[in-house]
């Protein structure tokens, strides 16, 4: 598998089926100039370019072309955290490419907030230069304790006003969510502070019952962090947050679609709750493409077997292995639409994040991120395109 930039000059990819914005569209083409998408079509309708690829030729038959992927949480891969700074962030970015995810946002776990900090500016820095970067994620530390899963318990911290305002000057306008846990003293005003910044307020590792996640929603927040994971579940006399998100046209609720986080049922519940409202995340941890061992997850100890990761000292669930790629695959697998899956990997978490105008989709004016499948779903070639 291959990644190629198309900042400049043209492109011409045909012979494809389309699946785009949860339609497909057979023997198909888009035009690329200059990193940009600005025109597309069927059949034989295409114009010269200085790049042609005939789909078929370069992926077989029933080839599949597809927005690039975009990942709106994970922490790492090859190896390495992003927490560990920018050749880290850098060489985990690298094998995610590698497998269809044009961009992402960078998940920091939880820290001291002077370490907090000090990352967000760093990514801040590094989106400058790499722009398959799309900013920062702060899944802590205003999380709940009971559902700190792969957080240190120690670190975690009530959202004071000044702590928040703190965290999001730093970032300069570049971080994308906060996961927050609403129920804590301060949470809901903590989400409007962090909207008001421009960023999404995400509702997870929380022990909220529905009527709090419902005013959560109210006051800003937009997304439910890893939906059922780190939270109170479904009970029949008490609903929780999945349903309140799920009941809110407002909410992305994001869904790590790898066997462990989620039986494939839920995955497919969660798709026929919340149609075009799920996001396909890795949650991916540095072990996602690289072998079985001992990591580390920000300050907590990680053991990798059989692809699972957990926390040594409680056991719980640290994160994944997963690839955005496989995600789409499992989701399929699960009886998801193949569509469906794929926009909730491209057009959903771009539109979860506000990057919707320009990313996402494979529509006119939209940037020139493209993935290349092959008819079994596994990713050929994957294009990048302009600055986002």
């Amino acid at each position: 598998m291959s990644v190629t930039s198309v900042a400049s000059g043209s492109l011409v990819v045909h012979s494809a089926t389309i699946i785009d914005g949860g339609e497909s569209i057979h023997d198909a083409w888009v035009r690329m100039e200059d990193g940009v998408v600005v025109d597309r079509g069927t059949g034989a309708t295409w114009s010269h370019a200085d790049d042609v690829v005939d789909a078929e030729k370069t992926a077989g038959a029933g080839a599949v072309l597809t927005p690039g992927l975009i990942d709106i949480h994970g922490h790492g891969g090859a190896g390495s955290s992003f927490d560990d700074g920018v050749e880290a962030i850098r060489a985990a970015r690298a094998l995610h490419r590698q497998h269809g995810t044009t961009r992402a946002v960078v998940s920091l776990v939880t820290a001291t907030l002077d370490e907090l900090a000090h990352r967000v500016a760093e990514i801040a820095d590094l989106m400058a230069t790499d722009t398959d970067i799309l900013g920062s994620h702060l899944e802590g530390p205003f999380l709940d304790p009971g559902h700190h899963g792969a957080h240190a318990p120690a670190l975690l911290r009530t959202p004071v006003a000044d702590d928040v305002s703190r965290l999001l000057a730093a970032g300069r306008g570049t971080i994308r969510q906060v996961t927050i846990a609403p129920e804590l003293p301060g949470g809901i005003d903590a989400i409007r502070l962090i909207t008001a910044a421009g960023a999404a307020a995400a509702v997870g590792h929380t022990d909220s019952d529905a009527a709090t996640a419902v005013a959560a929603f109210e006051a800003g927040a937009s997304i439910l962090t890893h939906a059922f994971n780190a939270m109170p579940g479904i009970h029949h006399r008490a609903p929780g947050p999945v349903l309140a998100a799920a009941a809110d046209h407002r909410v992305v609720l994001e869904a790590i679609a790898d066997d462990v986080h989620l039986d494939p049922h839920v995955v497919k519940l969660l798709f026929d709750a919340a149609p075009g409202r799920v996001a396909l995340i890795t949650d991916a941890m540095a072990a996602a493409g690289s072998a079985d061992g001992d990591y580390d997850l920000g300050a907590v100890k990680v053991t990798v077997r059989g692809g699972v990761a957990r926390t040594n000292d409680t056991g719980s669930i640290a994160g994944s292995t997963l690839t955005q790629d496989e995600a789409v695959r499992r989701a399929v697998a699960a009886g998801v639409p193949l569509a469906d899956a794929l926009r909730a990997a491209t057009e959903t978490p771009a539109r979860a994040i506000g990057v919707g105008d320009r990313l996402g989709r494979l529509s006119v004016g939209h940037l020139g991120d493209a993935v290349l499948w092959d008819a079994q779903l596994r990713v050929v070639h994957a294009w990048v395109g302009g600055r986002a």
